[in-house]
């Protein structure tokens, strides 16, 4: 049952981790974690530039009201993505211009939503992160309950607060900070596979089907 929690924020990831997840890709990231992770059904809305990567702050909303995530504004720091689950909703927008550009404003590096936004001409044109289920006009509610850094469920994937979250053109993964170094490791190990079988393709020295 929804309730009206607001729990002390988690520590963020190091920066370097992040910045280095900031150079890879949601799919060979997901390889590494099994292909099991990952939110189903959400779409980047925004002007893709690079891939974001950053520490989950989690807000869990009732349908199609976001008292919550203002309240999470407030909390917002520097490197975070803000990660609401809607439920899915798609009746009413969570989250527009003025919301995504708070978020930007107070240091977020993103916005992933669990159900609807607005504005989405305003957002196409911006690099601000923002990935959402659908577009619609129909404004939220703003009469609450909401549950801020408590587990979330955005897309069939867990996202638990302080999970690092990367988010490019193909959608979002979540992962926790314990793994990031062992994935990391083995993110780059797998870029560097497929920069070889590339450039073997390229000069004409390729053989064999690639299955990984």
């Amino acid at each position: 049952m929804l309730g009206k929690r607001i729990l002390p924020c988690s520590p963020q990831a190091d920066g370097e981790i992040i910045a280095a997840f900031a150079k890879s890709s949601t799919s060979i990231i997901s390889d590494n974690l099994e292909r099991l992770p990952g939110a189903i059904g959400l779409r980047p809305f925004h002007r893709v530039a690079g891939t974001m990567a950053g520490t989950a702050l989690t807000v869990r909303v009732a349908a199609g009201d976001n008292y919550a995530i203002h309240k999470a504004l407030d909390l917002v720091r520097p490197g975070d993505v803000v990660v609401v689950d809607g439920d899915g909703d798609l009746n009413r927008a969570l989250v527009g211009e003025i919301m995504t550009s708070i978020a930007k404003s107070r240091g977020a590096v993103g916005m992933v939503i669990n159900g609807a936004i607005r504005d989405a001409g305003a957002l196409a044109a911006s690099d601000f992160p923002c990935f959402a289920r659908t577009a619609i006009h129909r404004g939220p509610y703003k009469n609450g309950p909401g549950e801020i850094n408590v587990p979330v469920s955005i897309g069939g994937m867990i996202v638990s607060p302080g999970d690092i979250v990367v988010g490019d053109e193909d959608g979002v993964v979540a992962f926790p900070q314990e793994i990031a170094a062992e994935l990391l490791k083995a993110v780059w190990a797998q870029e560097q596979k497929e920069a070889d079988i590339l450039a073997s393709i390229a000069n004409g020295t390729y053989v064999g089907a690639y299955a990984k």
